[in-house]
């Protein structure tokens, strides 16, 4: 058996085995709901759930390694039964946060620090991938608003975020699974250019024909919105984001290019991709 894939109906996941089918290998999916659709025709799903280690010896059994994402409720329970079944290898969905300069202040930065740390300790290998902004964060905050009003509600229009394409995240995790030399490597992935706001409504607009109002609001506008369709600490993480684009360009990086060979998907492509969820 080779690579057990949680998570795989995730906007990561269902590409990292889209990656690792294309490349061959033997893949196993897990779900809480194995019998709900969104699986790939043909492919091997089992029950499992990162909060029931009682369910894990079956999803890992004869597996050689694990595309994982952070869940801290389990992870104990994970590494155990992982060693015990003689898991090799790890692949972790972590979080950027965890470089922070006061990571004790995020608590999106704890999340995954707990996890990073349990699988540290363990025996297995791993790798972690720590992105940044999510380009698909974009959907929480932007999708409803532009679909159903043609518009856009913007705190900080003129603010810089280098959104990261989920197809390159899962890009540098296939890597990891199926190339050597990426054992005990913390990739932090960012976007390879850093628009504006109003750019990034602007590239979604041309993606869809469509022009697209910006309206700028108040923080508390944004707040406000964002959290009928965010949990609060996702609202607090963006907010902090955008308020630091307005000050300070934020990192770019090249690591997708440098790890797979091929350069990183800018948000236009991002946009193009996702056209149909904004029309």
């Amino acid at each position: 058996m080779g690579t057990v894939v949680f998570g795989a109906r995730g906007n990561v996941g269902h590409h990292v085995v889209a990656g690792l089918s294309e490349a061959g290998e033997q893949v196993r999916l897990t779900s809480r709901e194995p019998g709900a659709a969104g699986f790939p025709p043909g492919a091997e799903v089992v029950a499992a759930d990162l909060e029931q280690p009682e369910t894990l010896p079956a999803a890992l059994d004869g597996a050689e390694r694990v595309f994982l994402y952070a869940k801290p409720e389990g992870i104990d329970g994970f590494v155990a039964v992982a060693e015990a079944a003689g898991v090799r290898q790890v692949v972790l969905l972590s979080s950027g946060a965890v470089s922070l300069p006061d990571p004790a202040r995020s608590p999106i930065a704890q999340m995954h620090i707990a996890v990073e740390s349990a699988i540290e300790k363990s025996s297995l290998e791993w790798t972690f991938i720590r992105p940044g902004m999510f380009a698909t964060n974009t959907l929480w905050w932007w999708q409803r608003s532009i679909r159903e009003e043609g518009v856009a509600r913007l705190p900080y229009p003129d603010s810089r975020t280098a959104p990261i394409h989920e197809k390159d995240m899962a890009a540098i995790a296939v890597a990891a699974l199926t190339e050597p030399g990426h054992s005990g490597r913390a990739y932090s992935v960012f976007g390879p250019e850093a628009p504006t706001l109003r750019e990034q409504v602007l590239a979604i607009g041309a993606a869809i024909g469509r022009e697209i109002a910006c309206e700028v609001v108040s923080p508390e506008q944004a707040r406000a919105e964002m959290s009928k369709t965010m949990p609060q600490i996702g609202v607090d993480a963006i907010m902090a984001g955008w308020e630091a684009g307005t000050v300070a360009a934020p990192q770019v990086s090249t690591i997708v290019e440098e790890v797979t060979g091929r350069p990183a998907h800018t948000f236009a492509q991002w946009a193009k991709d996702h056209a149909d969820d904004f029309r």
